[in-house]
């Protein structure tokens, strides 16, 4: 039986369990922005931050755990800490929310981290690759056929890009889009002869913990038009979560809108024929 308030409820002692529970939430709050600070602006290796994350996680699944226990206590014995234990749990879900439908698309999305529109013949990641080295990072090479299969099921709209415009606006106007988007542009070639292939590498960020994630784009003539393939890749960890999907989705769409906006060039007058029964002046 809960216990009957014979004192004031001031004069009850404070829930230790409640006190606890809200230390931890707001040393988790502290340690999960603090390591996504890390990450984003580079102060350190994305592992160890990471680690650091994952672990205020932990501690927020813990403060809830004291929380309920102080609830408990505080409905059997009378004590004061009703207050605490709410914003611990306040705390710890802002906390959680976040994670719990990134771990929601890890086990509903496949786990592959490279996303190109042409599957056979990918665009090449060149400067980016020197980036792309060490144990920890995710190796510049195509995943190959289990990654198109995967990328297949998962995501069937993706797919070279086609554009009814000369190669060299083709590639302008990706360049223009990708600039428009603050991604750092690495490396950008031009199609010029006899080289008529223009590439693009850039570096994007995820959304929150700004991981770094690479594309490679590249752009060749096709007919009177051009087509355009994109490639983006996870520096980091074996399943992107959708985003570089996300992104080449959208990278293609507002290439082809853009496209398909474009003003048409105003053809070169031809030259002026001399009048009948006249010859040109020698010169």
């Amino acid at each position: 039986m809960a216990r009957r308030f014979s004192a004031p409820y001031q004069m009850e002692p404070v829930s230790g369990l409640a006190t606890w529970a809200r230390r931890l939430a707001v040393f988790a709050a502290v340690a999960a922005v603090v390591s996504t600070l890390v990450v984003r602006f580079d102060f350190l290796e994305v592992r160890p931050a990471m680690a650091t994350f994952f672990g205020a996680l932990g501690l927020a699944g813990l403060s809830i755990l004291l929380a309920l226990a102080g609830f408990a206590a505080i409905w059997q014995t009378g004590a004061r800490g009703m207050a605490r234990i709410l914003l611990a749990l306040l705390i710890d879900v802002l906390i959680l929310a976040y994670p719990a439908y990134l771990g929601w698309q890890y086990r509903s999305l496949p786990k592959i981290h490279d996303i190109t529109t042409d599957a056979i013949d990918p665009p090449k990641f060149e400067t980016l690759a020197r980036l792309r080295v060490g144990d920890d990072v995710n190796t510049a090479v195509y995943a190959g056929l289990y990654s198109a299969e995967l990328q297949r099921s998962a995501y069937p709209s993706i797919e070279t890009v086609q554009v009814d415009l000369p190669v060299q606006r083709a590639y302008d106007l990706t360049l223009t889009i990708v600039n428009r988007r603050k991604w750092r542009v690495v490396d950008s070639r031009p199609p010029q002869p006899p080289r008529r292939e223009g590439h693009i590498e850039a570096v994007a960020r995820t959304a929150v913990m700004g991981l770094p994630e690479d594309l490679a784009i590249r752009i060749l003539p096709d007919g009177d038009g051009a087509r355009i393939d994109i490639r983006s890749a996870s520096r980091y960890f074996e399943s992107d979560l959708g985003s570089n999907a996300a992104r080449v989705a959208k990278l293609s769409e507002d290439i082809s809108s853009a496209a398909e906006n474009a003003p048409t060039p105003k053809p070169e007058p031809a030259p002026k024929q001399p009048a009948k029964g006249k010859t040109a002046p020698k010169k």
